[in-house]
């Protein structure tokens, strides 16, 4: 059995103004280095092998910051970049819901069938998920993956087996300070994993 420390980085300008940020690449703002000093004092309670993470800010950083703080390597992996969301990127939800009305309510209703205009599936996005995490998950006890809303609800929904929804209501959850999730899974199999419990920063044991 894996331990998989499940970490949200911290805001961005993005994240504040509620622009979807996807795959741009955004540095965390001072309320996310705030964040990402709390998130660090949190898992100094597990015993993490190593951290995967997707290419860019704010993941990249936050990931490094980890590893240093926990002395141990960190893995980049493009297949853990975050979900591509096109021509919405750098948009607000009020400009998405204005210009593109019936895709974004289908988004909202049920992601796993939609395509943003120019973007990638869930789908697309499951497929590269579970690439990144399959020898990483039969090789560590615990490790750490630092990956951006919404990839990051896509990753908890694979590790629990379970279909990814209300991505759109995840997107700016970084700003609710939830950004630490466990989650007990087999190693080889998702579909058999276990659940999985979010932490507040504010809190350093389960």
């Amino acid at each position: 059995m894996s331990r998989v420390i499940l970490v949200r980085p911290g805001c961005t300008d993005f994240d504040e103004q509620r622009r979807i940020q996807g795959s741009l690449d955004l540095p965390l703002n001072t309320r996310g280095q705030c964040q990402l000093t709390r998130v660090l004092d949190v898992l100094r309670e597990f015993p993490v092998e190593a951290v995967l993470t997707g290419p860019g800010d704010p993941c990249r950083s936050t990931a490094r910051a980890l590893g240093e703080s926990l002395d141990v390597p960190v893995r980049e992996k493009d297949e853990l970049r975050n979900l591509d969301h096109g021509l919405w990127q750098g948009m607000s939800l009020d400009e998405v819901r204005r210009r593109f009305p019936a895709v974004w309510r289908q988004w909202e209703d049920a992601p796993q069938t939609v395509c943003p205009p120019m973007g990638e599936t869930v789908a697309e996005a499951l497929e590269r998920i579970s690439d990144a995490l399959r020898k990483p998950l039969r090789k560590y006890d615990v490790v750490a993956v630092v990956a951006s809303e919404p990839l990051a609800s896509v990753v908890s929904s694979y590790l629990k087996g379970e279909v990814p929804q209300d991505l759109c209501a995840s997107l700016f959850s970084c700003c609710d300070d939830h950004l630490v999730e466990v989650i007990e899974t087999t190693g080889t199999d998702p579909d058999r994993s276990g659940c999985g419990e979010e932490l507040p920063i504010e809190s350093a044991t389960l």
